[in-house]
């Protein structure tokens, strides 16, 4: 049965500050391990298994994220069927609707899987082996949701309610109900009552049965939907829905649209290991705490301390626990977070404080992506800055200019092609090129390894929004930065 993975990949990135931020939230960060959190869903869901075959995945996310989506999905080397890209975010309802919309005007007897792509679950074997489990179920009409086995009695995670409790062989059994957050009072009873599990957001369904569901308890949703659909315009491979229809859609998620009001809902169990990393104390428990308690990774040294993670994300900087006890300490160019384990849940009060204060590290992170590459700021002050760029192989910035600043180039990795009025020249590495203010410039790389220069802005100005795009492969319009 050939099944067809939808992704969803927005998010906020408030929970797991500061290494997760909304300009580059968690599914993009190796978490756990070498990969990302959305290149292993992405992996996951992918290839071939005894009775199921994954069709290339559909992906949906906003305009900042598109060239992220594709890079890591390169990277790992999926080719997507479709990246539809939402002009803003409308919660999953609309999300799910557009990917159903689609794939049924294609085949209308798609069966798609729909996840969130910042989840871990280490034994991808066991979650085909679900999926497969939840089929029978999918071809009677049903609805299939996937219900995670309870480890503890959790309060940041919704509930579903079977109508009994699961057999061992893991086969799908009616929902009885879905359940909010509780307290811990009310886990605790959950957990031993044996009928309730996790929420995990996970659907299965044939195309045409979802759209039913949607005319049915969201049928507002339809037309505005529909619209952005057929409005959607293809750039550089990616589909952009229309704007206009979209921002009519209501912002609601699939739960409360859809999944609460239908009586065709199915649960399958799911007893092996998954998380939504949901905070620190998440990432903390799936990193595999020695002896003590204690995670460390990057330039993290813990003496003497107990349930605690460490964790630095900077090159630069050693973070040293002494005597700590369930602790969190994450470290960053740009930003520390400290805090005691059992608040990891109140992180994202951090991130609204540090908004009203204007902070730019509550949302923006420190390396800036680009569909060429990346950079960081290493120094910025008066009337100059210091950066760090990175070009992939065969990328390109765009043709440009700038009002207020002059620009300095020193090539330490690799071989720059660099542009400047009417002249152009190769700089390899231990060599350097000035760009005066004014001049019409570009920088590429046009060899097969990254190049890697360190720039050094001067002029009265020095903001990305200085800039006077001519010519650009990404279609970026004027004013779009890098």
């Amino acid at each position: 049965m050939l099944i067809t993975p939808v992704l969803l990949c927005g998010g906020s990135g408030t929970r797991l500050w500061p290494l997760s931020r909304k300009s580059y939230p968690k599914q993009f960060v190796s978490l756990i391990g070498d990969e990302t959190l959305f290149q292993a869903s992405a992996r996951r869901l992918s290839g071939a298994t005894d009775g199921l075959k994954f069709a290339a995945p559909m992906v949906l996310t906003n305009s900042d994220f598109r060239f992220i989506v594709a890079e890591q999905l390169q990277a790992v080397g999926i080719d997507p069927g479709a990246i539809l890209i939402e002009p803003e975010g409308r919660n999953t309802a609309p999300a799910v609707l557009a990917a159903a919309l689609r794939a049924h005007a294609e085949d209308e007897d798609a069966v798609l899987l729909v996840a969130p792509s910042d989840h871990v679950v280490p034994d991808a074997a066991a979650f085909q082996a679900a999926v497969a489990r939840g089929m029978d179920a999918v071809a009677q009409g049903q609805l299939v949701t996937f219900g995670i086995t309870p480890t503890h009695p959790e309060t940041a995670y919704g509930y579903l309610e079977l109508a009994s409790a699961s057999g061992n062989d893991g086969s799908p059994v009616p929902l009885k109900q879905f359940v909010e957050k509780p307290d811990l009072a009310r886990a605790t009873e959950m957990l031993a009552a044996g009928n309730f599990k996790w929420n995990a957001g996970i659907f299965l369904f044939r195309a045409t049965d979802i759209i039913a569901a949607f005319k049915a308890h969201a049928p507002g949703l339809m037309q505005p939907v529909q619209d952005a659909l057929n409005d959607a315009q293809t750039d550089l491979g990616f589909l952009r829905l229309a704007p206009e229809p979209w921002g009519q859609a209501e912002d609601i998620s699939i739960d409360y649209a859809v999944m609460e009001k239908a009586d065709n809902l199915s649960v399958v169990p799911f007893e092996a290991a998954w998380s939504d990393l949901g905070g620190w104390d998440a990432v903390w428990r799936e990193s595999g705490p020695d002896g003590d308690g204690v995670v460390t990774s990057g330039g993290a040294t813990a003496i003497d301390c107990r349930n605690s993670l460490l964790r630095s994300d900077s090159e630069q900087m050693e973070v040293v626990g002494i005597g700590l006890d369930n602790v969190i300490a994450v470290a960053m160019n740009d930003a520390v977070l400290v805090a005691d384990k059992s608040r990891a849940q109140d992180v994202k009060k951090a991130v609204a404080a540090l908004k009203e204060k204007g902070a730019a590290q509550a949302t923006q992170f420190p390396m800036d992506h680009r569909p060429w590459g990346w950079f960081e700021s290493l120094v910025v002050g008066d009337r100059f800055q210091v950066k760090r760029i990175h070009v992939h192989p065969g990328a390109s910035l765009s043709l440009q200019s700038h009002f207020h600043r002059s620009e300095h180039w020193i090539v330490v990795e690799g071989t720059a092609r660099v542009t400047i009025d009417d002249h152009q020249q190769l700089v390899t590495e231990n060599q350097s090129v000035y760009i005066p203010l004014g001049a019409v410039h570009r920088m590429e790389n046009p060899g097969k390894v990254p190049m890697v220069l360190i720039e050094v802005q001067t002029g009265a100005y020095v903001g990305e929004d200085d800039i006077v795009r001519y010519e650009d492969v990404y279609a970026r319009g004027q004013g779009a930065k890098g």
